[in-house]
């Protein structure tokens, strides 16, 4: 006799873990149905849980399609796409899987910074197409004394930060209101940042409010010495107006590790030497897939033996 819990995966999650769900649980994958609405209905009556990432989410119409679901487990965090108040109506209990990601995001940032103000990608096509035989590579800016905006001191941002520092770098930062217990600068107006910054780094949440914030006008002002990352998400930066402001040399040039339709990049911006670019990594992490493989079957194993789950999510 089949005992096992009865799980809707909505979208794929890392492999192992999605491995290790199918051997604990009998597991649905949503995302292969050729007809999502009516797989929903044949398996409505029988599934307890559901388990999502914080990219993808879950809404009103899972909840209302899934009758006997008793948790959503949320591989991540939310952004924005937790429907939280639906779940609040219905009982369903939401967990996330809060990891050490800030670090490993700031990590990478710090890395895009050095990349592309010391040219270390484009010095090392030079030397695999045997340019240095030709003569040196060009000069690149170095970080120490330079000023880097931080845009959206959250987690991710103070982190950033203390490694910018570490660098030499002086931090300041902009946000929807100054924080008290940091020491750095606060811009209210990212325009004004922008104009005092040698580099600006995005590492605030992609929400409505924050869609295109870095455009046209914030780049000007950043200037043609100055240098762009992004490890937030691609919809902060207005990917046309960069482009242009990289084409138009308005700016130095630019780290970018997430973009507006991923994983679709832009073709102009992949032939431009001064644009370094990573395939959304941030997290991608040996250690926080195993935090987050972890966290989300103590979460499972808890609420299906009518224990207390480790990490509830209240609000984003």
């Amino acid at each position: 006799m089949n005992t096992k819990v009865e799980l809707l995966v909505i979208t794929p999650v890392y492999a192992p873990t999605l491995e290790a769900l199918e051997r604990e649980f009998n597991v649905f994958k949503l995302w292969a149905a050729p007809d999502p609405k009516r797989f929903l209905h044949d398996i409505a009556a029988r599934v307890r849980g559901a388990v999502t990432t914080g990219l993808v989410g879950f809404n009103r119409g899972h909840l209302e399609a899934l009758p006997k679901v008793e948790i959503v487990a949320c591989w991540g965090v939310g952004h924005g796409t937790l429907d939280l108040a639906a779940a609040r109506e219905r009982g369903v209990i939401v967990t996330n899987t809060p990891d050490s990601s800030a670090a490993a995001v700031a990590d990478l940032a710090m890395g895009l910074i050095l990349a592309v103000m010391r040219r270390i990608c484009e010095c090392d096509r030079f030397v695999r197409a045997g340019k240095w035989l030709q003569g040196g590579f060009p000069l690149g800016s170095a970080p120490g004394n330079k000023t880097c905006g931080v845009i959206g001191l959250g987690n991710i941002g103070r982190e950033v930060a203390k490694r910018a520092q570490a660098f030499g770098m002086k931090v300041c930062y902009h946000g929807p209101r100054q924080k008290p217990d940091v020491p750095y600068p606060y811009y209210a107006d990212l325009e004004a940042m922008a104009r005092d910054a040698d580099c600006l780094a995005v590492t605030c949440p992609g929400i409505p409010a924050t869609r295109n914030l870095v455009d046209t006008r914030i780049l000007r002002a950043l200037g043609p010495q100055g240098f762009l990352v992004n490890v937030a998400r691609g919809s902060v930066v207005d990917e046309p107006a960069l482009t242009a402001a990289l084409r138009d040399k308005q700016i130095a040039g630019a780290a970018l590790d997430v973009f507006a339709d991923e994983p679709r990049v832009p073709q102009e911006l992949m032939h431009m030497e001064q644009v370094v670019l990573a395939a959304h990594i941030g997290t991608s992490t040996r250690e926080i897939r195993q935090e987050r493989h972890d966290l989300l079957f103590a979460n499972l194993r808890a609420h299906f033996a009518g224990k207390p789950v480790l990490t509830p999510v209240t609000r984003e």
